[in-house]
């Protein structure tokens, strides 16, 4: 079976959050049961890409509103990910360092999967899925199936979506419905939600299979989803979930290059002792009392919102003896 993979993170070309390791792990152990996986995303300017050598295997064109762009698709030449990695290439558009928080993003990612769709469109052989990674893909079941332009190639490739965060959808204004490619306006519907036009619901709407990270996440969403709830209710025959792990080949404390030390369960004791007396000295704290430390987005969903609370009442009721390390960034999606 052969699967494409279209996000908009994939470690460790380019990654913000638990995305980019799933895309960047699940492809491998899929080519490893047998499998053919590859993933296409956006060419950033990371230092993966430049540490790297590619090879240019398509070059092509698309319209986004009355703006016609080219784009060429990069392969890594190695397979070093065990999967073959392609980046889409759009000058001016995709060529930059951050993954997210610009404010042409909206035509930023719809460029991406008009690329995405017209290149796999001139394919001789067709995948057999085509995997679409939260609502910076989540156009593509749409233009599979409705678009004039594509529906005669792609409409019978089945289409999954995967929700790794439902709290951003990726909506927009109807005042940009130019930018969405021709199709049969009765269809208008598999694009809307809200009034408003939403990739994430349309995904939903259109895919052949929904899943997110968990089960339980898909049991949450159905209750809180910003808004999709009555969605994801009403489409709840082909969503489920599948519970995400970890690549343990990538974080494994016995191998990992970024620890000071590594170190393996019959040593994890002194190992992470050793790692703490690095930390504090490394910030200044006191290495005598027990140290906490949070990791993630500051966004609600997170629970950053209770990190103040929490640290002021853990100094209030303990006098202090505790030290408090955050990292972790606002990351617009």
């Amino acid at each position: 079976m052969e699967i494409v993979h279209v996000s908009a993170e994939c470690y460790p070309m380019a990654k913000a959050g638990g995305l980019g390791d799933v895309v960047g792990a699940l492809p491998k152990y899929q080519n490893e049961l047998g499998h053919v996986a590859k993933v296409v995303m956006p060419m950033y300017r990371t230092k993966f890409l430049y540490d790297n050598e590619w090879e240019l295997v398509h070059e092509g064109g698309q319209a986004l509103g009355n703006h016609w762009f080219k784009y060429s698709v990069i392969k890594e030449k190695t397979n070093k990910l065990g999967f073959d990695l392609y980046l889409i290439d759009i000058n001016g558009v995709l060529d930059r360092e951050k993954i997210y928080g610009y404010d042409d993003d909206t035509e930023r990612f719809i460029s991406f999967q008009l690329a995405v769709c017209d290149w796999i469109s001139r394919w001789q052989d067709k995948p057999d899925i085509i995997h679409c990674h939260d609502h910076q893909a989540g156009f593509i079941p749409f233009f599979c199936k409705h678009v004039y332009s594509f529906r005669y190639q792609l409409a019978s490739i089945p289409t999954v979506f995967t929700i790794h965060n439902g709290q951003y959808q990726g909506q927009f204004s109807w005042d940009k419905y130019y930018l969405i490619p021709a199709y049969d306006t009765w269809n208008w519907g598999y694009l809307d939600w809200n009034n408003d036009i939403n990739p994430m619901a349309s995904a939903v709407k259109c895919a052949w299979k929904v899943t997110t990270v968990s089960p339980n996440y898909m049991e949450e969403l159905r209750h809180s989803a910003a808004g999709l709830e009555a969605l994801f209710e009403y489409e709840r025959g082909k969503c489920s979930g599948i519970i995400n792990g970890i690549d343990s080949e990538v974080w494994d404390p016995a191998t990992d290059s970024f620890l000071v030390e590594n170190y393996d369960s019959k040593t994890v004791t002194a190992g992470k002792a050793k790692h703490k007396a690095e930390l504090v000295k490394q910030f200044g704290l006191d290495p005598q009392k027990p140290l906490v430390s949070f990791i993630g987005r500051l966004v609600d969903e997170k629970a950053a919102d209770l990190l103040p609370e929490a640290i002021s009442q853990s100094v209030y009721q303990y006098g202090g003896k505790a030290s408090f390390l955050i990292l972790g960034s606002e990351t617009l999606m």
